[in-house]
């Protein structure tokens, strides 16, 4: 298992991202990214001390971590210009929080997000066929998740990304260790959203491209 979107007690999880780093470990998973929760008001002190924390456990544990944010109710005008300044503060994987069905996210945050090229669009809800189009072509990832509320829409976001072509990850959004799942269930996740057996194995290697890539670049 690969998880690129969770939270620590620098957001709202409710684990150090040692701990965290630790129980997906055990769990069997092999990569883990810190992707808490920012706007303006505290990229600055969040996002060095996910990177601090991933530089002293590099090599400590037998899990490769990845330090990011996820833009949490940015307006959509605003976003691009938060994705740079993630990017320039040394953000590893850079995620949106996508327009999900459970929370009142801002129309048009879907588009500006992929618009911005950030790596992931979490829980994208009922996103557009073209904005999905236009994900595929800017190399987003669109994520089934197995979040409870949030997956309400995963059968849509799986339809929409087969007709585009556009890539898929699964993550747990985990914000405590019991939504860390385990490989099985994360396998049934995506099988219920719609996607064959050869989609989910895609799946797991976009995830496992998207960290070699970003684990190579820091």
């Amino acid at each position: 298992m690969i998880d690129l979107h969770t939270h620590t007690l620098f957001s709202d999880g409710v684990l150090l991202p040692t701990e965290l780093a630790r129980r997906a470990q055990v769990l069997g998973y092999r990569a883990l990214a810190f992707t808490d929760h920012i706007d303006f008001s505290n990229i600055d002190f969040v996002l060095p001390r996910l990177i601090a924390v991933c530089k002293s456990l590099a090599g400590e544990m037998e899990i490769t971590l990845l330090p990011g944010v996820e833009l949490t109710h940015v307006p959509p005008t605003l976003i691009g210009d938060c994705v740079a300044k993630a990017r320039s503060l040394g953000a590893a994987i850079i995620v949106v929080h996508g327009e999900t069905l459970v929370e009142p996210v801002a129309p048009g945050t879907n588009r500006a997000a992929i618009a911005a090229g950030v790596d992931i669009l979490s829980h994208p809800g009922l996103i557009t066929a073209e904005e999905v189009e236009l994900a595929a072509q800017k190399g987003v990832f669109l994520e089934i998740t197995t979040r409870r509320g949030h997956s309400l829409a995963n059968g849509h976001v799986a339809r929409l990304a087969r007709q585009a072509g556009a890539q898929l990850l699964l993550n747990n959004d985990a914000h405590a260790p019991g939504d860390l799942v385990t490989l099985s269930m994360a396998e049934k996740i995506a099988l219920g959203a719609g996607l064959d057996g050869s989609e989910w194995l895609q799946m797991r290697h976009n995830a496992q491209s998207l960290v070699e890539r970003k684990n190579a670049g820091r």
